[in-house]
């Protein structure tokens, strides 16, 4: 075995090894969403109208409220600084809002407000400070798109792809729709017509679709969460009401999307809501309510390293953060 070999199994061994490390959040709130910005900077948020942030990598921790926004969930939260954050609330007609701030949480601004009896945000995403995008369920047969070219100034209805009979999409964790390089847009969904994975490269404008074998036999079912590095994807789910049921919940990608194939080796151990790739260690992490597990095949095989329900996930440089139910905080380098 080369020295290179060696090392590299040395680090994978190290990283199945690990596992979260709390973070005292000082919220009892279920947190869905988190942001991380940098090794430093973290933002989260979640029920009754909670948000929470930290600049010193959660050595200190400041919890607070939108005003106003006590009766709003925020399932989907996006930082670009310390200062500039976008807060994305889900829940059926004018509960569904976007709120920015720009300094840091002194003052927050409503951009908009879902302005029908129907709707139901799902995520936000951004491809740059000016550019982003938020992802509705279906209405009147059409997912919802809007896309903003102005930081969130003016939020614009695109003509969403069409969705299949009982089809939507999740807002588990913020990662069912991700913005990437500088317009190409993703969103997965589920229920009896969903497991699908759309596609656009114009920035939400136009949009391709494809099937994946995650599992669709319920309202329940589907993908969660996408995370992509390079051409090779990742697409987790399962049903959401049988936490520890690994049964078609994973499907991977080798050629950007094209087509989707379910995994031959170790599924992870139950429903999950999200993942990601951690580029130092080049390992796929995903985590849901029965816990997390971990791949360093690209999604082929994964191992369970902890039981603990966490339900979403973001990376910066070589720290992951989890947020989950009662507040919960951690993190894993």
């Amino acid at each position: 075995m080369s020295l290179g070999s060696f090392f590299s199994l040395l680090l994978s061994a190290s990283a199945l090894a690990q596992t979260w490390t709390p973070v005292p959040s000082g919220t009892t709130a279920s947190l869905r969403g988190i942001s991380a910005v940098n090794a430093n900077v973290i933002w989260a948020s979640g029920t009754n109208g909670t948000y929470l942030h930290t600049s010193d990598g959660g050595a200190t921790l400041q919890v607070a409220i939108v005003p106003g926004g006590e009766p709003l969930d925020f399932r989907g939260i996006h930082a670009l600084s310390d200062r500039i954050v976008y807060l994305l609330s889900s829940g059926p007609g004018e509960k569904s809002r976007i709120y920015k701030t720009i300094d840091g949480g002194g003052h927050w601004t409503l951009q908009y407000k879902n302005p029908g009896p129907q709707g139901f945000f799902d995520a936000i995403a951004f491809w740059d400070a000016r550019h982003g995008i938020v992802l509705g369920d279906p209405i009147d047969g059409h997912f919802a798109v809007l896309t903003t070219e102005n930081g969130g100034e003016n939020w614009r209805q695109q003509p969403g792809p069409a969705a299949g009979n009982q089809e939507g999409a999740f807002a588990a964790s913020n990662s069912c729709l991700l913005a990437v390089g500088k317009s190409d847009a993703w969103f997965a969904t589920g229920g009896p017509g969903g497991a699908r994975v759309f596609h656009s490269k114009d920035s939400g404008r136009t949009w391709t679709v494809v099937s994946t074998p995650i599992r669709n036999d319920s309202a329940s079912a589907g993908i969660f969460s996408l995370a992509f590095a390079g051409n090779r994807g990742i697409a987790v789910g399962g049903d959401y009401t049988k936490p520890a049921d690994s049964t078609h919940n994973i499907a991977v990608t080798s050629d950007g999307g094209r087509t989707w194939t379910e995994p031959t080796g170790q599924h992870p151990a139950g429903y999950r809501s999200a993942v990601a790739y951690l580029p130092g260690a080049k390992a796929w992490i995903t985590v849901g309510t029965s816990g997390s597990d971990i791949s360093h095949d690209n999604g082929q095989a994964w191992k369970a390293f902890d039981v603990i329900p966490y339900n979403a996930l973001s990376v910066a440089g070589e720290l992951c953060w989890a947020a989950g139910p009662n507040g919960r905080l951690a993190r894993i380098k």
